[in-house]
């Protein structure tokens, strides 16, 4: 007889069970795709945004027109906590499930628009203005996202389990990460990078309209959240979650953001700075290496990224979450300025080297993240109180990682310095993780109360 407790995971090929690899393969796919897009913006941020849409000042200074370039990667996660309110409002209140559809096809359909976007030789500043804008609705409906997938994977979990289901969507960033560097690869060894630079950029964004179709129809096939349906059937889902999440866990909401600061930080440098970097020529503070060959070595490294997530995950229901956290943040934060140490070799193996080891750390501080937060927050408010902290941690943290690096890199001409900011990030983060009381199998469900 299947279970009535949706946390204990039943006997045999059950209903539940199918369900449970359902959501699991839902939640993955719809977050690769979401951040497929997140990140096809950030490869042409490094590459070719800065000559295209802010002609005049690449013209005149092309370091100034590339740090505004990255600056506008932050623009969108400052409206990402508005996104995070009103989704979690929704979430909290309508349910998981619908708010994840409308952030999937939110996120998708800004991306393909920037495609088909005119330039600045076009028609002038309505270029970069238009740009923006879709920037700032790509970082609203991921706002939404994380919180959504998350809850959804570890609400669908068995007790001894959610640190491992948790990582399913955490997975979908070094997925997506993988999947937007291989495109953009592909593309420029197709049509040559200046055909890519020229027109060849657009065609990863439209490409993003056909991902959309997939993963709208993997989450419709999704059943919401147990957790939720419980919530619902005892009139228990609060009324102003928002306000009742303040009141109650502000605490909570700070410790997460401060938690996520320097993962999020590590992980937009590998996503929007280190390539361009490397590849970029001498005169322009880089390395000079051959675009493809890095893109390639990314790819690749970007793996180490994808199983240290999973088993991050698998550890933290084993050790603890906290545990996990401070092991990943010890790693980055001795890995940090040996990275650009080797990277200034020039070597494509150190290179790949270097990179695949700092998302060693960069996994294990991310993988059980989704199970910590939903254990930190009560049912009614949780939706609100992960996507809010998630948000804010993101801008603290990534936001504005790769515009700080180049400053770092331009004020010092040393790329070590990038390493030194890592590593105090990660004292911040691995700080703030020391303060949480060890949530793990604390019970999710309605009247439950913070570990915190």
């Amino acid at each position: 007889m299947a279970s009535s407790d949706p946390q204990v995971a039943p006997a045999g090929p059950t209903a539940e069970r199918r369900e449970r690899r359902r959501v699991l393969a839902g939640t993955m796919v719809g977050t690769t795709i979401e951040w497929y897009d997140f990140f096809i913006y950030a490869q042409a941020a490094g590459i070719v945004l800065a000559p295209l849409f802010l002609a005049p000042l690449s013209e005149a200074s092309p370091g100034t027109a590339q740090v505004l370039s990255f600056a506008t990667i932050g623009i969108s996660f400052l409206f990402r906590p508005l996104g995070a309110v009103v989704a979690g409002f929704l979430g909290d209140r309508l349910g998981r499930k619908r708010v994840l559809v409308g952030t999937l096809v939110m996120m998708g359909l800004s991306t393909c628009l920037i495609g088909v976007l005119p330039t600045y030789a076009q028609v002038g500043v309505v270029a970069p203005v238009l740009l923006i804008t879709l920037r700032v609705l790509q970082g609203f409906s991921a706002g939404g996202e994380w919180g959504g997938a998350a809850l959804m994977s570890v609400e669908h979990a068995p007790t001894t389990r959610r640190g491992l289901f948790g990582a399913y969507p955490q997975i979908g960033v070094p997925c997506g990460m993988i999947l937007a560097t291989f495109v953009v690869w592909l593309i420029t060894a197709i049509v040559g990078a200046d055909a890519f630079a020229e027109w060849g950029w657009r065609i990863p964004f439209l490409l993003s309209f056909l991902l959309i179709i997939v993963g709208h129809l993997i989450r419709k096939s999704v059943e919401e959240s147990p957790v939720f349906r419980s919530m619902r059937e005892l009139s228990a889902t609060a009324a102003t979650p928002l306000r009742r999440l303040f009141q109650g866990n502000t605490r909570e909401v700070v410790l997460s953001a401060l938690i996520f600061l320097a993962n999020n930080a590590a992980g937009y440098l590998v996503i929007a700075f280190i390539a361009t970097y490397a590849s970029r020529p001498e005169a322009e503070l880089g390395l000079g290496m051959e675009r493809g060959p890095v893109l390639l070595a990314t790819v690749f490294a970007s793996f180490g990224w994808l199983v240290s997530t999973l088993y991050g995950g698998w550890l933290s229901d084993r050790i603890g979450r906290v545990r996990t956290f401070q092991i990943g943040y010890v790693m980055l934060a001795v890995w940090s300025v040996p990275m650009w140490l080797l990277i200034d070799t020039r070597s494509i193996g150190a290179y790949t080297a270097a990179v695949f080891v700092f998302t060693l750390g960069m996994g294990l501080s991310y993988g059980p993240q989704a199970a910590l937060y939903a254990e930190m927050f009560p049912a009614a408010i949780r939706y609100s109180g992960v996507s809010i902290g998630y948000a804010v941690g993101a801008i603290i943290g990534g936001a504005f990682a790769p515009m700080i690096a180049e400053l770092l890199l331009d004020r010092f001409q040393a790329s070590w310095t990038i390493g030194a900011y890592i590593v105090a990030a990660s004292v911040v983060s691995f700080v703030a993780v020391s303060l949480v009381k060890e949530p793990k199998g604390v019970d999710l469900h309605v009247g439950e109360r913070t570990s915190v």
